[in-house]
């Protein structure tokens, strides 16, 4: 084990020890079950503190690639076999969560957002009453580009995003563009919406249950599904996110010809994390995940206004599928979103709340 940290690399220390020993963890350096060497010793090794060393530690136990025992140390929780049956798995629990709002995050600054809109109006004029392309301005997609860039670690073009109203609208846009013909599945619980939308478009859907890290094996791979929907960061309403095994399962799983996987990203940007949450999308091995997210989350319910992210060998065939469709978002929304990406002050008020979280988080152990 010998860990390099650069000094000219622009990623802080924690973040490219998380890397390096989420690599060895996934390449099998420390099988499921296996310890770790003591923090001390992989800083000393490494040429850090051990506060960066456990830091980077909490962050693999954060996402389930180590589990960590009072008085003993990390051990590995990876497993390279998942997609295949774990007799440990379990039902999951279904916690009690307020319907509606904001999923209990604070809002966005109203004057912050009431600034933006003023700017707008200012700058932009009668320009807000022009039609915008189906797709969405051009300003915000390239917003979104970038942000994801930054955040997500998400590689797609401004052309690659295709911009909705809300949530429900592009489980609609999705189902015409993969086809009516397919068997769908989701989670079972989830979102009721997420069925709803699917069975008013005729659509065979399968609901598949969920277990304490994700889908249970069984079910998923006993699927005649070739669309899956997965909520793998939180799925609504039971509160589970997918363990990294199982995100790995789910890529496993769409290896099979002719399988796709849409990554709803439900209220990811809001995790404790002190990095950004790795989606799906990121870790894809084919070119067949779809990313879908929203801004009712992280700005206010009222705001109808979502987001795609379509792999670049699916823009074709949206083209010729769904390419008439006229944008339904307001020029106006768009533009002010536009402008909460490019001043930053959308990713300051996301790093505000989880920053708050993690106080919180902190005090409750504590006590």
């Amino acid at each position: 084990m010998l860990y390099r940290i650069e000094a000219e690399d622009k990623k802080p220390a924690y973040l490219q020890l998380y890397e390096a020993l989420r690599l060895d963890i996934t390449n099998g350096a420390w099988a499921y079950g296996d310890r770790l060497p003591s923090k001390r010793l992989i800083a000393e090794e490494a040429g850090v503190s051990v506060i960066t060393t456990q830091h980077a530690l909490e962050m693999l136990c954060q996402e389930g690639y180590l589990t960590a025992r009072e008085r003993s140390g990390y051990f590995a929780a990876y497993r390279p076999d998942d997609g295949f049956f774990h007799a440990v798995e379990k039902t999951a629990p279904r916690p009690p969560r307020a319907p509606g709002g904001q999923d209990g995050a604070e809002g966005f600054p109203f004057s912050v957002l009431a600034r933006h809109m003023r700017r707008v109006l200012a700058d932009r004029g009668e320009q807000i009453l022009e039609k915008t392309l189906g797709s969405g301005c051009p300003e915000l997609r390239e917003a979104l580009a970038a942000y994801l860039a930054r955040s997500r670690r998400m590689e797609v073009s401004p052309e690659q995003i295709i911009v909705g109203a809300g949530a429900e609208y592009l489980y609609g846009l999705l189902v015409t563009l993969l086809g009516r013909d397919r068997v769908f599945a989701a989670e079972k619980p989830s979102y009721e919406k997420i069925a709803q939308v699917y069975r008013a478009n005729d659509v065979s859907l399968r609901l598949l249950p969920l277990g304490t890290e994700g889908i249970l094996s069984a079910a998923l791979w006993q699927t005649d599904a070739t669309v899956l929907h997965i909520t793998p960061y939180r799925s609504y309403p039971s509160g589970v996110t997918a363990s990294a095994s199982k995100r790995r399962e789910y890529l496993a799983w769409a290896r099979e010809k002719d399988r796709f996987l849409i990554e709803d990203d439900f209220s990811s940007e809001f995790s404790v994390s002190r990095k950004p949450e790795d989606t799906v999308f990121s870790q894809r091995e084919k070119d067949n995940v779809l990313y879908v997210n929203t801004f009712s989350q992280t700005i206010a319910p009222a705001l109808r206004a979502g987001y795609l992210a379509l792999p670049a060998g699916l823009l074709p065939a949206f083209r010729e599928k769904a390419g008439f469709y006229s944008c339904a978002v307001p020029a106006f929304e768009q533009y002010v979103l536009a402008e909460l990406l490019n001043s930053g002050d959308f990713e300051r008020h996301i790093n505000r709340v989880r920053r708050k979280r993690r106080r919180e988080m902190s005090g409750e152990r504590e006590g």
